[in-house]
Order: structure tokens, then sequence, then C-alpha cells
């Protein structure tokens, strides 16, 4: 495989949509996805079970592309979120936000890990918050919020941390202009810059049932000393287009979300 000089790293967020495991078939699309997507990072959400991101690596390599894995298991759940990265970019000290699963007894809890990448230095924040649209779900997602807001504003305060770029990404499952109070909270004291609903072209990334789609997934960029971030990179992949196919056998056999993908200077 050639290998070239980047002055960027491109950190991706893709949910799987491993609810009831992923078959054989839906396997090699997303190996074909996750090469076409050719980040230096990916947050992966609905890994199931743990021992996948194995066969994605493995999958990977039999195409000429090397990724590491970090993951942590949920203590409940068939649902992870890890980690697949590149060689060259380092991904350490793997912990959860303790409590980050709010008043959802079975929810996720975040992930967090510090990333380097030559002059590129972050902690990165991996949620898959409560789903649904009632008000019963959102006041879940509002106590799971909580719990990953004071994390990061605390994190703000930490010696060491205190001027260090801050990622936040992953399943919000929420909509933005809807899901206020979620938005509110997850900020943590309005210290994160939810990129991905002023900088992102695209209005969606969960295909639903009816062909339609929204907005669920988010990317987020701590709002002061982040001046790695490249403005405007942040997009939605069609990996759908990329596979030559419609958004509703995407849907159907790959995933019922695109990833999001951004830019990052590591000089």
């Amino acid at each position: 495989m050639p290998k070239f000089e980047h002055a960027h790293a491109r950190i991706a967020v893709w949910n799987l949509a491993g609810f009831g495991g992923i078959s054989d078939a839906r396997k090699a699309q997303q190996i074909e996805g996750l090469a076409m997507l050719d980040a230096e990072l990916v947050t992966l959400v609905e890994v199931n079970p743990v021992s996948y991101l194995d066969e994605l690596i493995t999958g990977l390599a039999d195409i000429g592309l090397s990724y590491e894995k970090t993951i942590l298991p949920q203590d409940h759940g068939s649902l992870h979120i890890g980690f697949l990265h590149k060689s060259g970019m380092e991904v350490k000290n793997p912990r959860f936000i303790v409590g980050s699963e709010g008043d959802y007894a079975n929810g996720r809890k975040a992930i967090v890990v510090d990333v380097k990448c030559g002059k590129f230095s972050a902690v990165l924040i991996g949620v898959h918050l409560k789903s649904g649209r009632d008000r019963d779900e959102q006041k879940l997602r509002d106590s799971q919020c909580k719990v990953i807001g004071d994390y990061i504003k605390t994190l703000r305060e930490t010696p060491g941390f205190k001027t260090k770029t801050i990622l936040l990404m992953g399943d919000f499952n929420m909509i933005p202009g809807q899901d206020v109070s979620n938005f509110h909270h997850l900020g943590g004291d309005d210290l994160m810059d939810f990129v991905s609903n002023w900088d992102l072209q695209d209005r969606f990334s969960h295909i639903l049932d009816k062909g339609r789609a929204n907005l669920l997934d988010g990317f987020a960029v701590s709002r002061t000393y982040s001046t790695d971030y490249i403005r405007g990179s942040l997009r939605l992949f069609p990996m759908h287009w990329s596979l030559d196919k419609g958004r509703e056998w995407f849907k159907d056999e790959v995933s019922d979300h695109l990833p999001f993908v951004a830019n990052f200077k590591i000089y």
C-alpha cells in the first residue's frame, strides 16, 4: 500500500447498526465502506460484539489497510463504543465517564480516550445516548447529558487539560432545534461548539424506514483553544453513493446511519 505524507488527520464517527448482530454480508459491506472512508481514526457506535472490531481489522488488512483498536466493554447490553485507528494516531487511556448512563439503567456509558498525532492532541469522548422522540426519552438523555457536560466542565478546569482540544462525537439521538435541553446540558456550560449543527452542509445522517432522514448523529469541538479543527471540513460521507447504491439499500444492507468525517491539522 502506498504511503503519503499528510498535513491533516481525518477523524470520523459512524454507527454500525449493531443491534441484533452484524451478518457476514453486512460486515463485508462495512469493511468496503470503511476502506473508502479511509480515516485515520474512526469512533464506532453499536459495536456488537466487542470482538467485531477484530473482524473489521482483519478485513481491512486483507485490502492493505492497517488499523488498531481501542475499546472497553459496556456494563450492560451488547452494544459498545470503540475506536479504529491507524499507526501514527496514538489512542491511549480509555476510561468511562462514571454515571454517564444517567437515569437509563441499561444505558451506554460515554467512553473517553487521549488522542495524539503530530502536534494534534485531544481528549475524545464517544457517546451513544438514549434513543426516542418522546418527552420521557428526552428526560433520560438530559440525565446523561448533564453528567457528560459536567465532566467536560471539570476537565477544562483540570491542570494539563485546560488548553487541550476536546472532541465529542457519536450517536446523540438528538435533533437540532428539537432537543434543546439535551444540547444545553451536553454543551458543558457552553464549552462545546456543535459543528454538526452549523458547519455541516447536509442535514441528515440517520435513514428512516420511509426513506426520509434526520440528523441524529453529532460532532462537537471545544470552543476555546481548539485551533486544529479545519472549518468547513466536517461533512457527511455519502457511503451509500460511494458503494454505488441507493439510500434505502444502504439502510437494509449496511447501516441506517451515514458517517461524519472532519479534518484536523497535525502540524
